[in-house]
């Protein structure tokens, strides 16, 4: 890390990881990683754990897209996990076995920051004190406890800052996107992530002020990317696992617990559910079941670790539909096979509940900041779901296309946290 870099900025993304470095002089540049693997600046936020004396209490790690290369060279002895970052904020989640061995939300996240630095190739070796993290405005998850979210990220990220400040994600995509103007405006910028939709409005100063960006507003609600996978999964997988069936006990027919399926749906608890406890029930039930063949592929699909594929197969078709208003879902694994045509108008139903509550978000940082559609200038969307041609059309409708701007959806936030971190003054950024 060069002697002239006075701030990192750290983009902890349900799906991705991005890092920028940030100097005195108002710029800021992206880490890229190092190695075959490589994804340019881009980290996947997952870890793939396996077995080996060696390895610390026996089990040794991978993280980012090295995770995924282990994980594709023995699916069966790995354990993949991804998406971690939705239970931050949950009272529900306490640790994770793996491998009989308890995990925390923590001792995750800094193996994914230790792992992170590792393949930076040096770049992340000597860090500047100061590093700004974003956070969501909201955090993903039923009863989602923000307090408990902010021990846990303090925990991890002990190790990888000494003075560590926490921001809101658009806020980041903010001053990114400040950079581009050259007048002054007022900016909605809308961040879609994997876990969570997340709104800030901000007044932006012409070039050369004091102080370039004022925050007005923010709104946020824990639906994303994520959220739009389940509902894919719902629809197509589910069926053939059971949802929706029967079972017999004590004479009497009942329907099968939900769960299971919630959990199946679920990228952050999906690997989880592969543990003697879980399994042990599913035979139970699988015994007891009017379609015990449906419960077998529930197993198969755990046992055999599909998570990963499961979810590039959802990841391919969601994107597919960003282009096409036809595409094919086509996923083969753990005894499951499925090929179906996905049409974009019966996704865009599917989710239509979801963006409801992402407009109504949108409308409560509007009514925050005490502005009407009219006085917003332009409207920033980042984040991978900002892509999704319904979300898309959603802003074409409120703003109309001349004020919609788009670009570095994976890394205008990492970019942005960078830039507030050189500032003097963190205090009217910092949540």
């Amino acid at each position: 890390m060069a002697d002239d870099i006075v701030a990192l900025g750290l983009d902890f993304g349900t799906t991705n990881t991005v890092v920028a470095a940030a100097d005195g002089a108002g710029r800021s540049r992206l880490i890229e990683f190092a190695g075959e693997a490589a994804a340019g600046a881009v980290f996947r936020s997952a870890l793939c754990f396996w077995e080996d004396e060696q390895g610390w209490n026996g089990i040794a790690s991978e993280a980012g897209p090295w995770a995924i290369d282990e994980y594709l060279q023995s699916p069966l002895d790995s354990r993949f996990i991804q998406s971690f970052k939705s239970v931050a904020a949950s009272p529900l989640f306490d640790r994770a076995l793996i491998f009989n061995k308890p995990f925390r939300f923590e001792d995750i996240g800094r193996l994914l920051l230790q792992k992170l630095v590792m393949h930076a190739g040096g770049q992340l070796d000597r860090r500047p004190a100061r590093v700004v993290v974003g956070r969501p405005v909201e955090y993903a998850g039923a009863r989602a406890d923000a307090a408990l979210a902010r021990t846990r990220y303090d925990a991890m990220m002990a190790a990888f800052g000494a003075q560590v400040h926490y921001v809101y994600e658009p806020l980041g995509a903010a001053h990114s996107y400040a950079t581009r103007l050259s007048e002054p405006a007022t900016i909605l910028v809308a961040d879609f992530g994997g876990g969570t939709t997340d709104f800030s409005i901000v007044r932006v100063a012409a070039p050369g002020a004091a102080r370039r960006c004022v925050p007005l507003a923010s709104a946020g609600v824990g639906i994303a990317g994520d959220r739009f996978d389940q509902r894919i999964v719902t629809q197509l997988v589910l069926p053939l696992l059971g949802k929706g069936g029967q079972y017999r006990s004590m004479g009497k027919l009942l329907e099968i617990p939900g769960g299971y399926f919630n959990d199946v749906a679920d990228w952050s608890r999906l690997a989880m559910m592969r543990n003697r406890r879980t399994l042990e029930e599913l035979r139970r039930l699988q015994r007891d079941a009017l379609d015990p063949a449906a419960i077998g592929r529930m197993i198969a699909l755990i046992e055999n670790e599909q998570g990963f594929p499961l979810y590039d197969a959802v990841g391919r078709v969601k994107r597919a539909l960003s282009d096409a208003e036809v595409a094919p879902f086509r996923f083969e694994g753990g005894g499951v096979r499925i090929e179906a045509e996905v049409r974009r108008d019966a996704f865009e139903a599917w989710i239509a509940d979801d963006l409801r509550r992402i407009e109504a978000a949108m409308n409560a940082a509007l009514a925050k900041a005490a502005l009407p559609v009219e006085a917003i200038d332009r409207v920033f969307l980042t984040g991978g779901s900002s892509l999704i041609p319904a979300i898309r059309a959603l802003f074409l409708r409120r703003f109309g296309e001349e004020r919609i701007a788009t670009g570095g959806e994976l890394t205008s936030i990492a970019h942005g946290l960078a830039l507030i971190g050189a500032e003097d003054d963190l205090t009217p950024w910092t949540a």
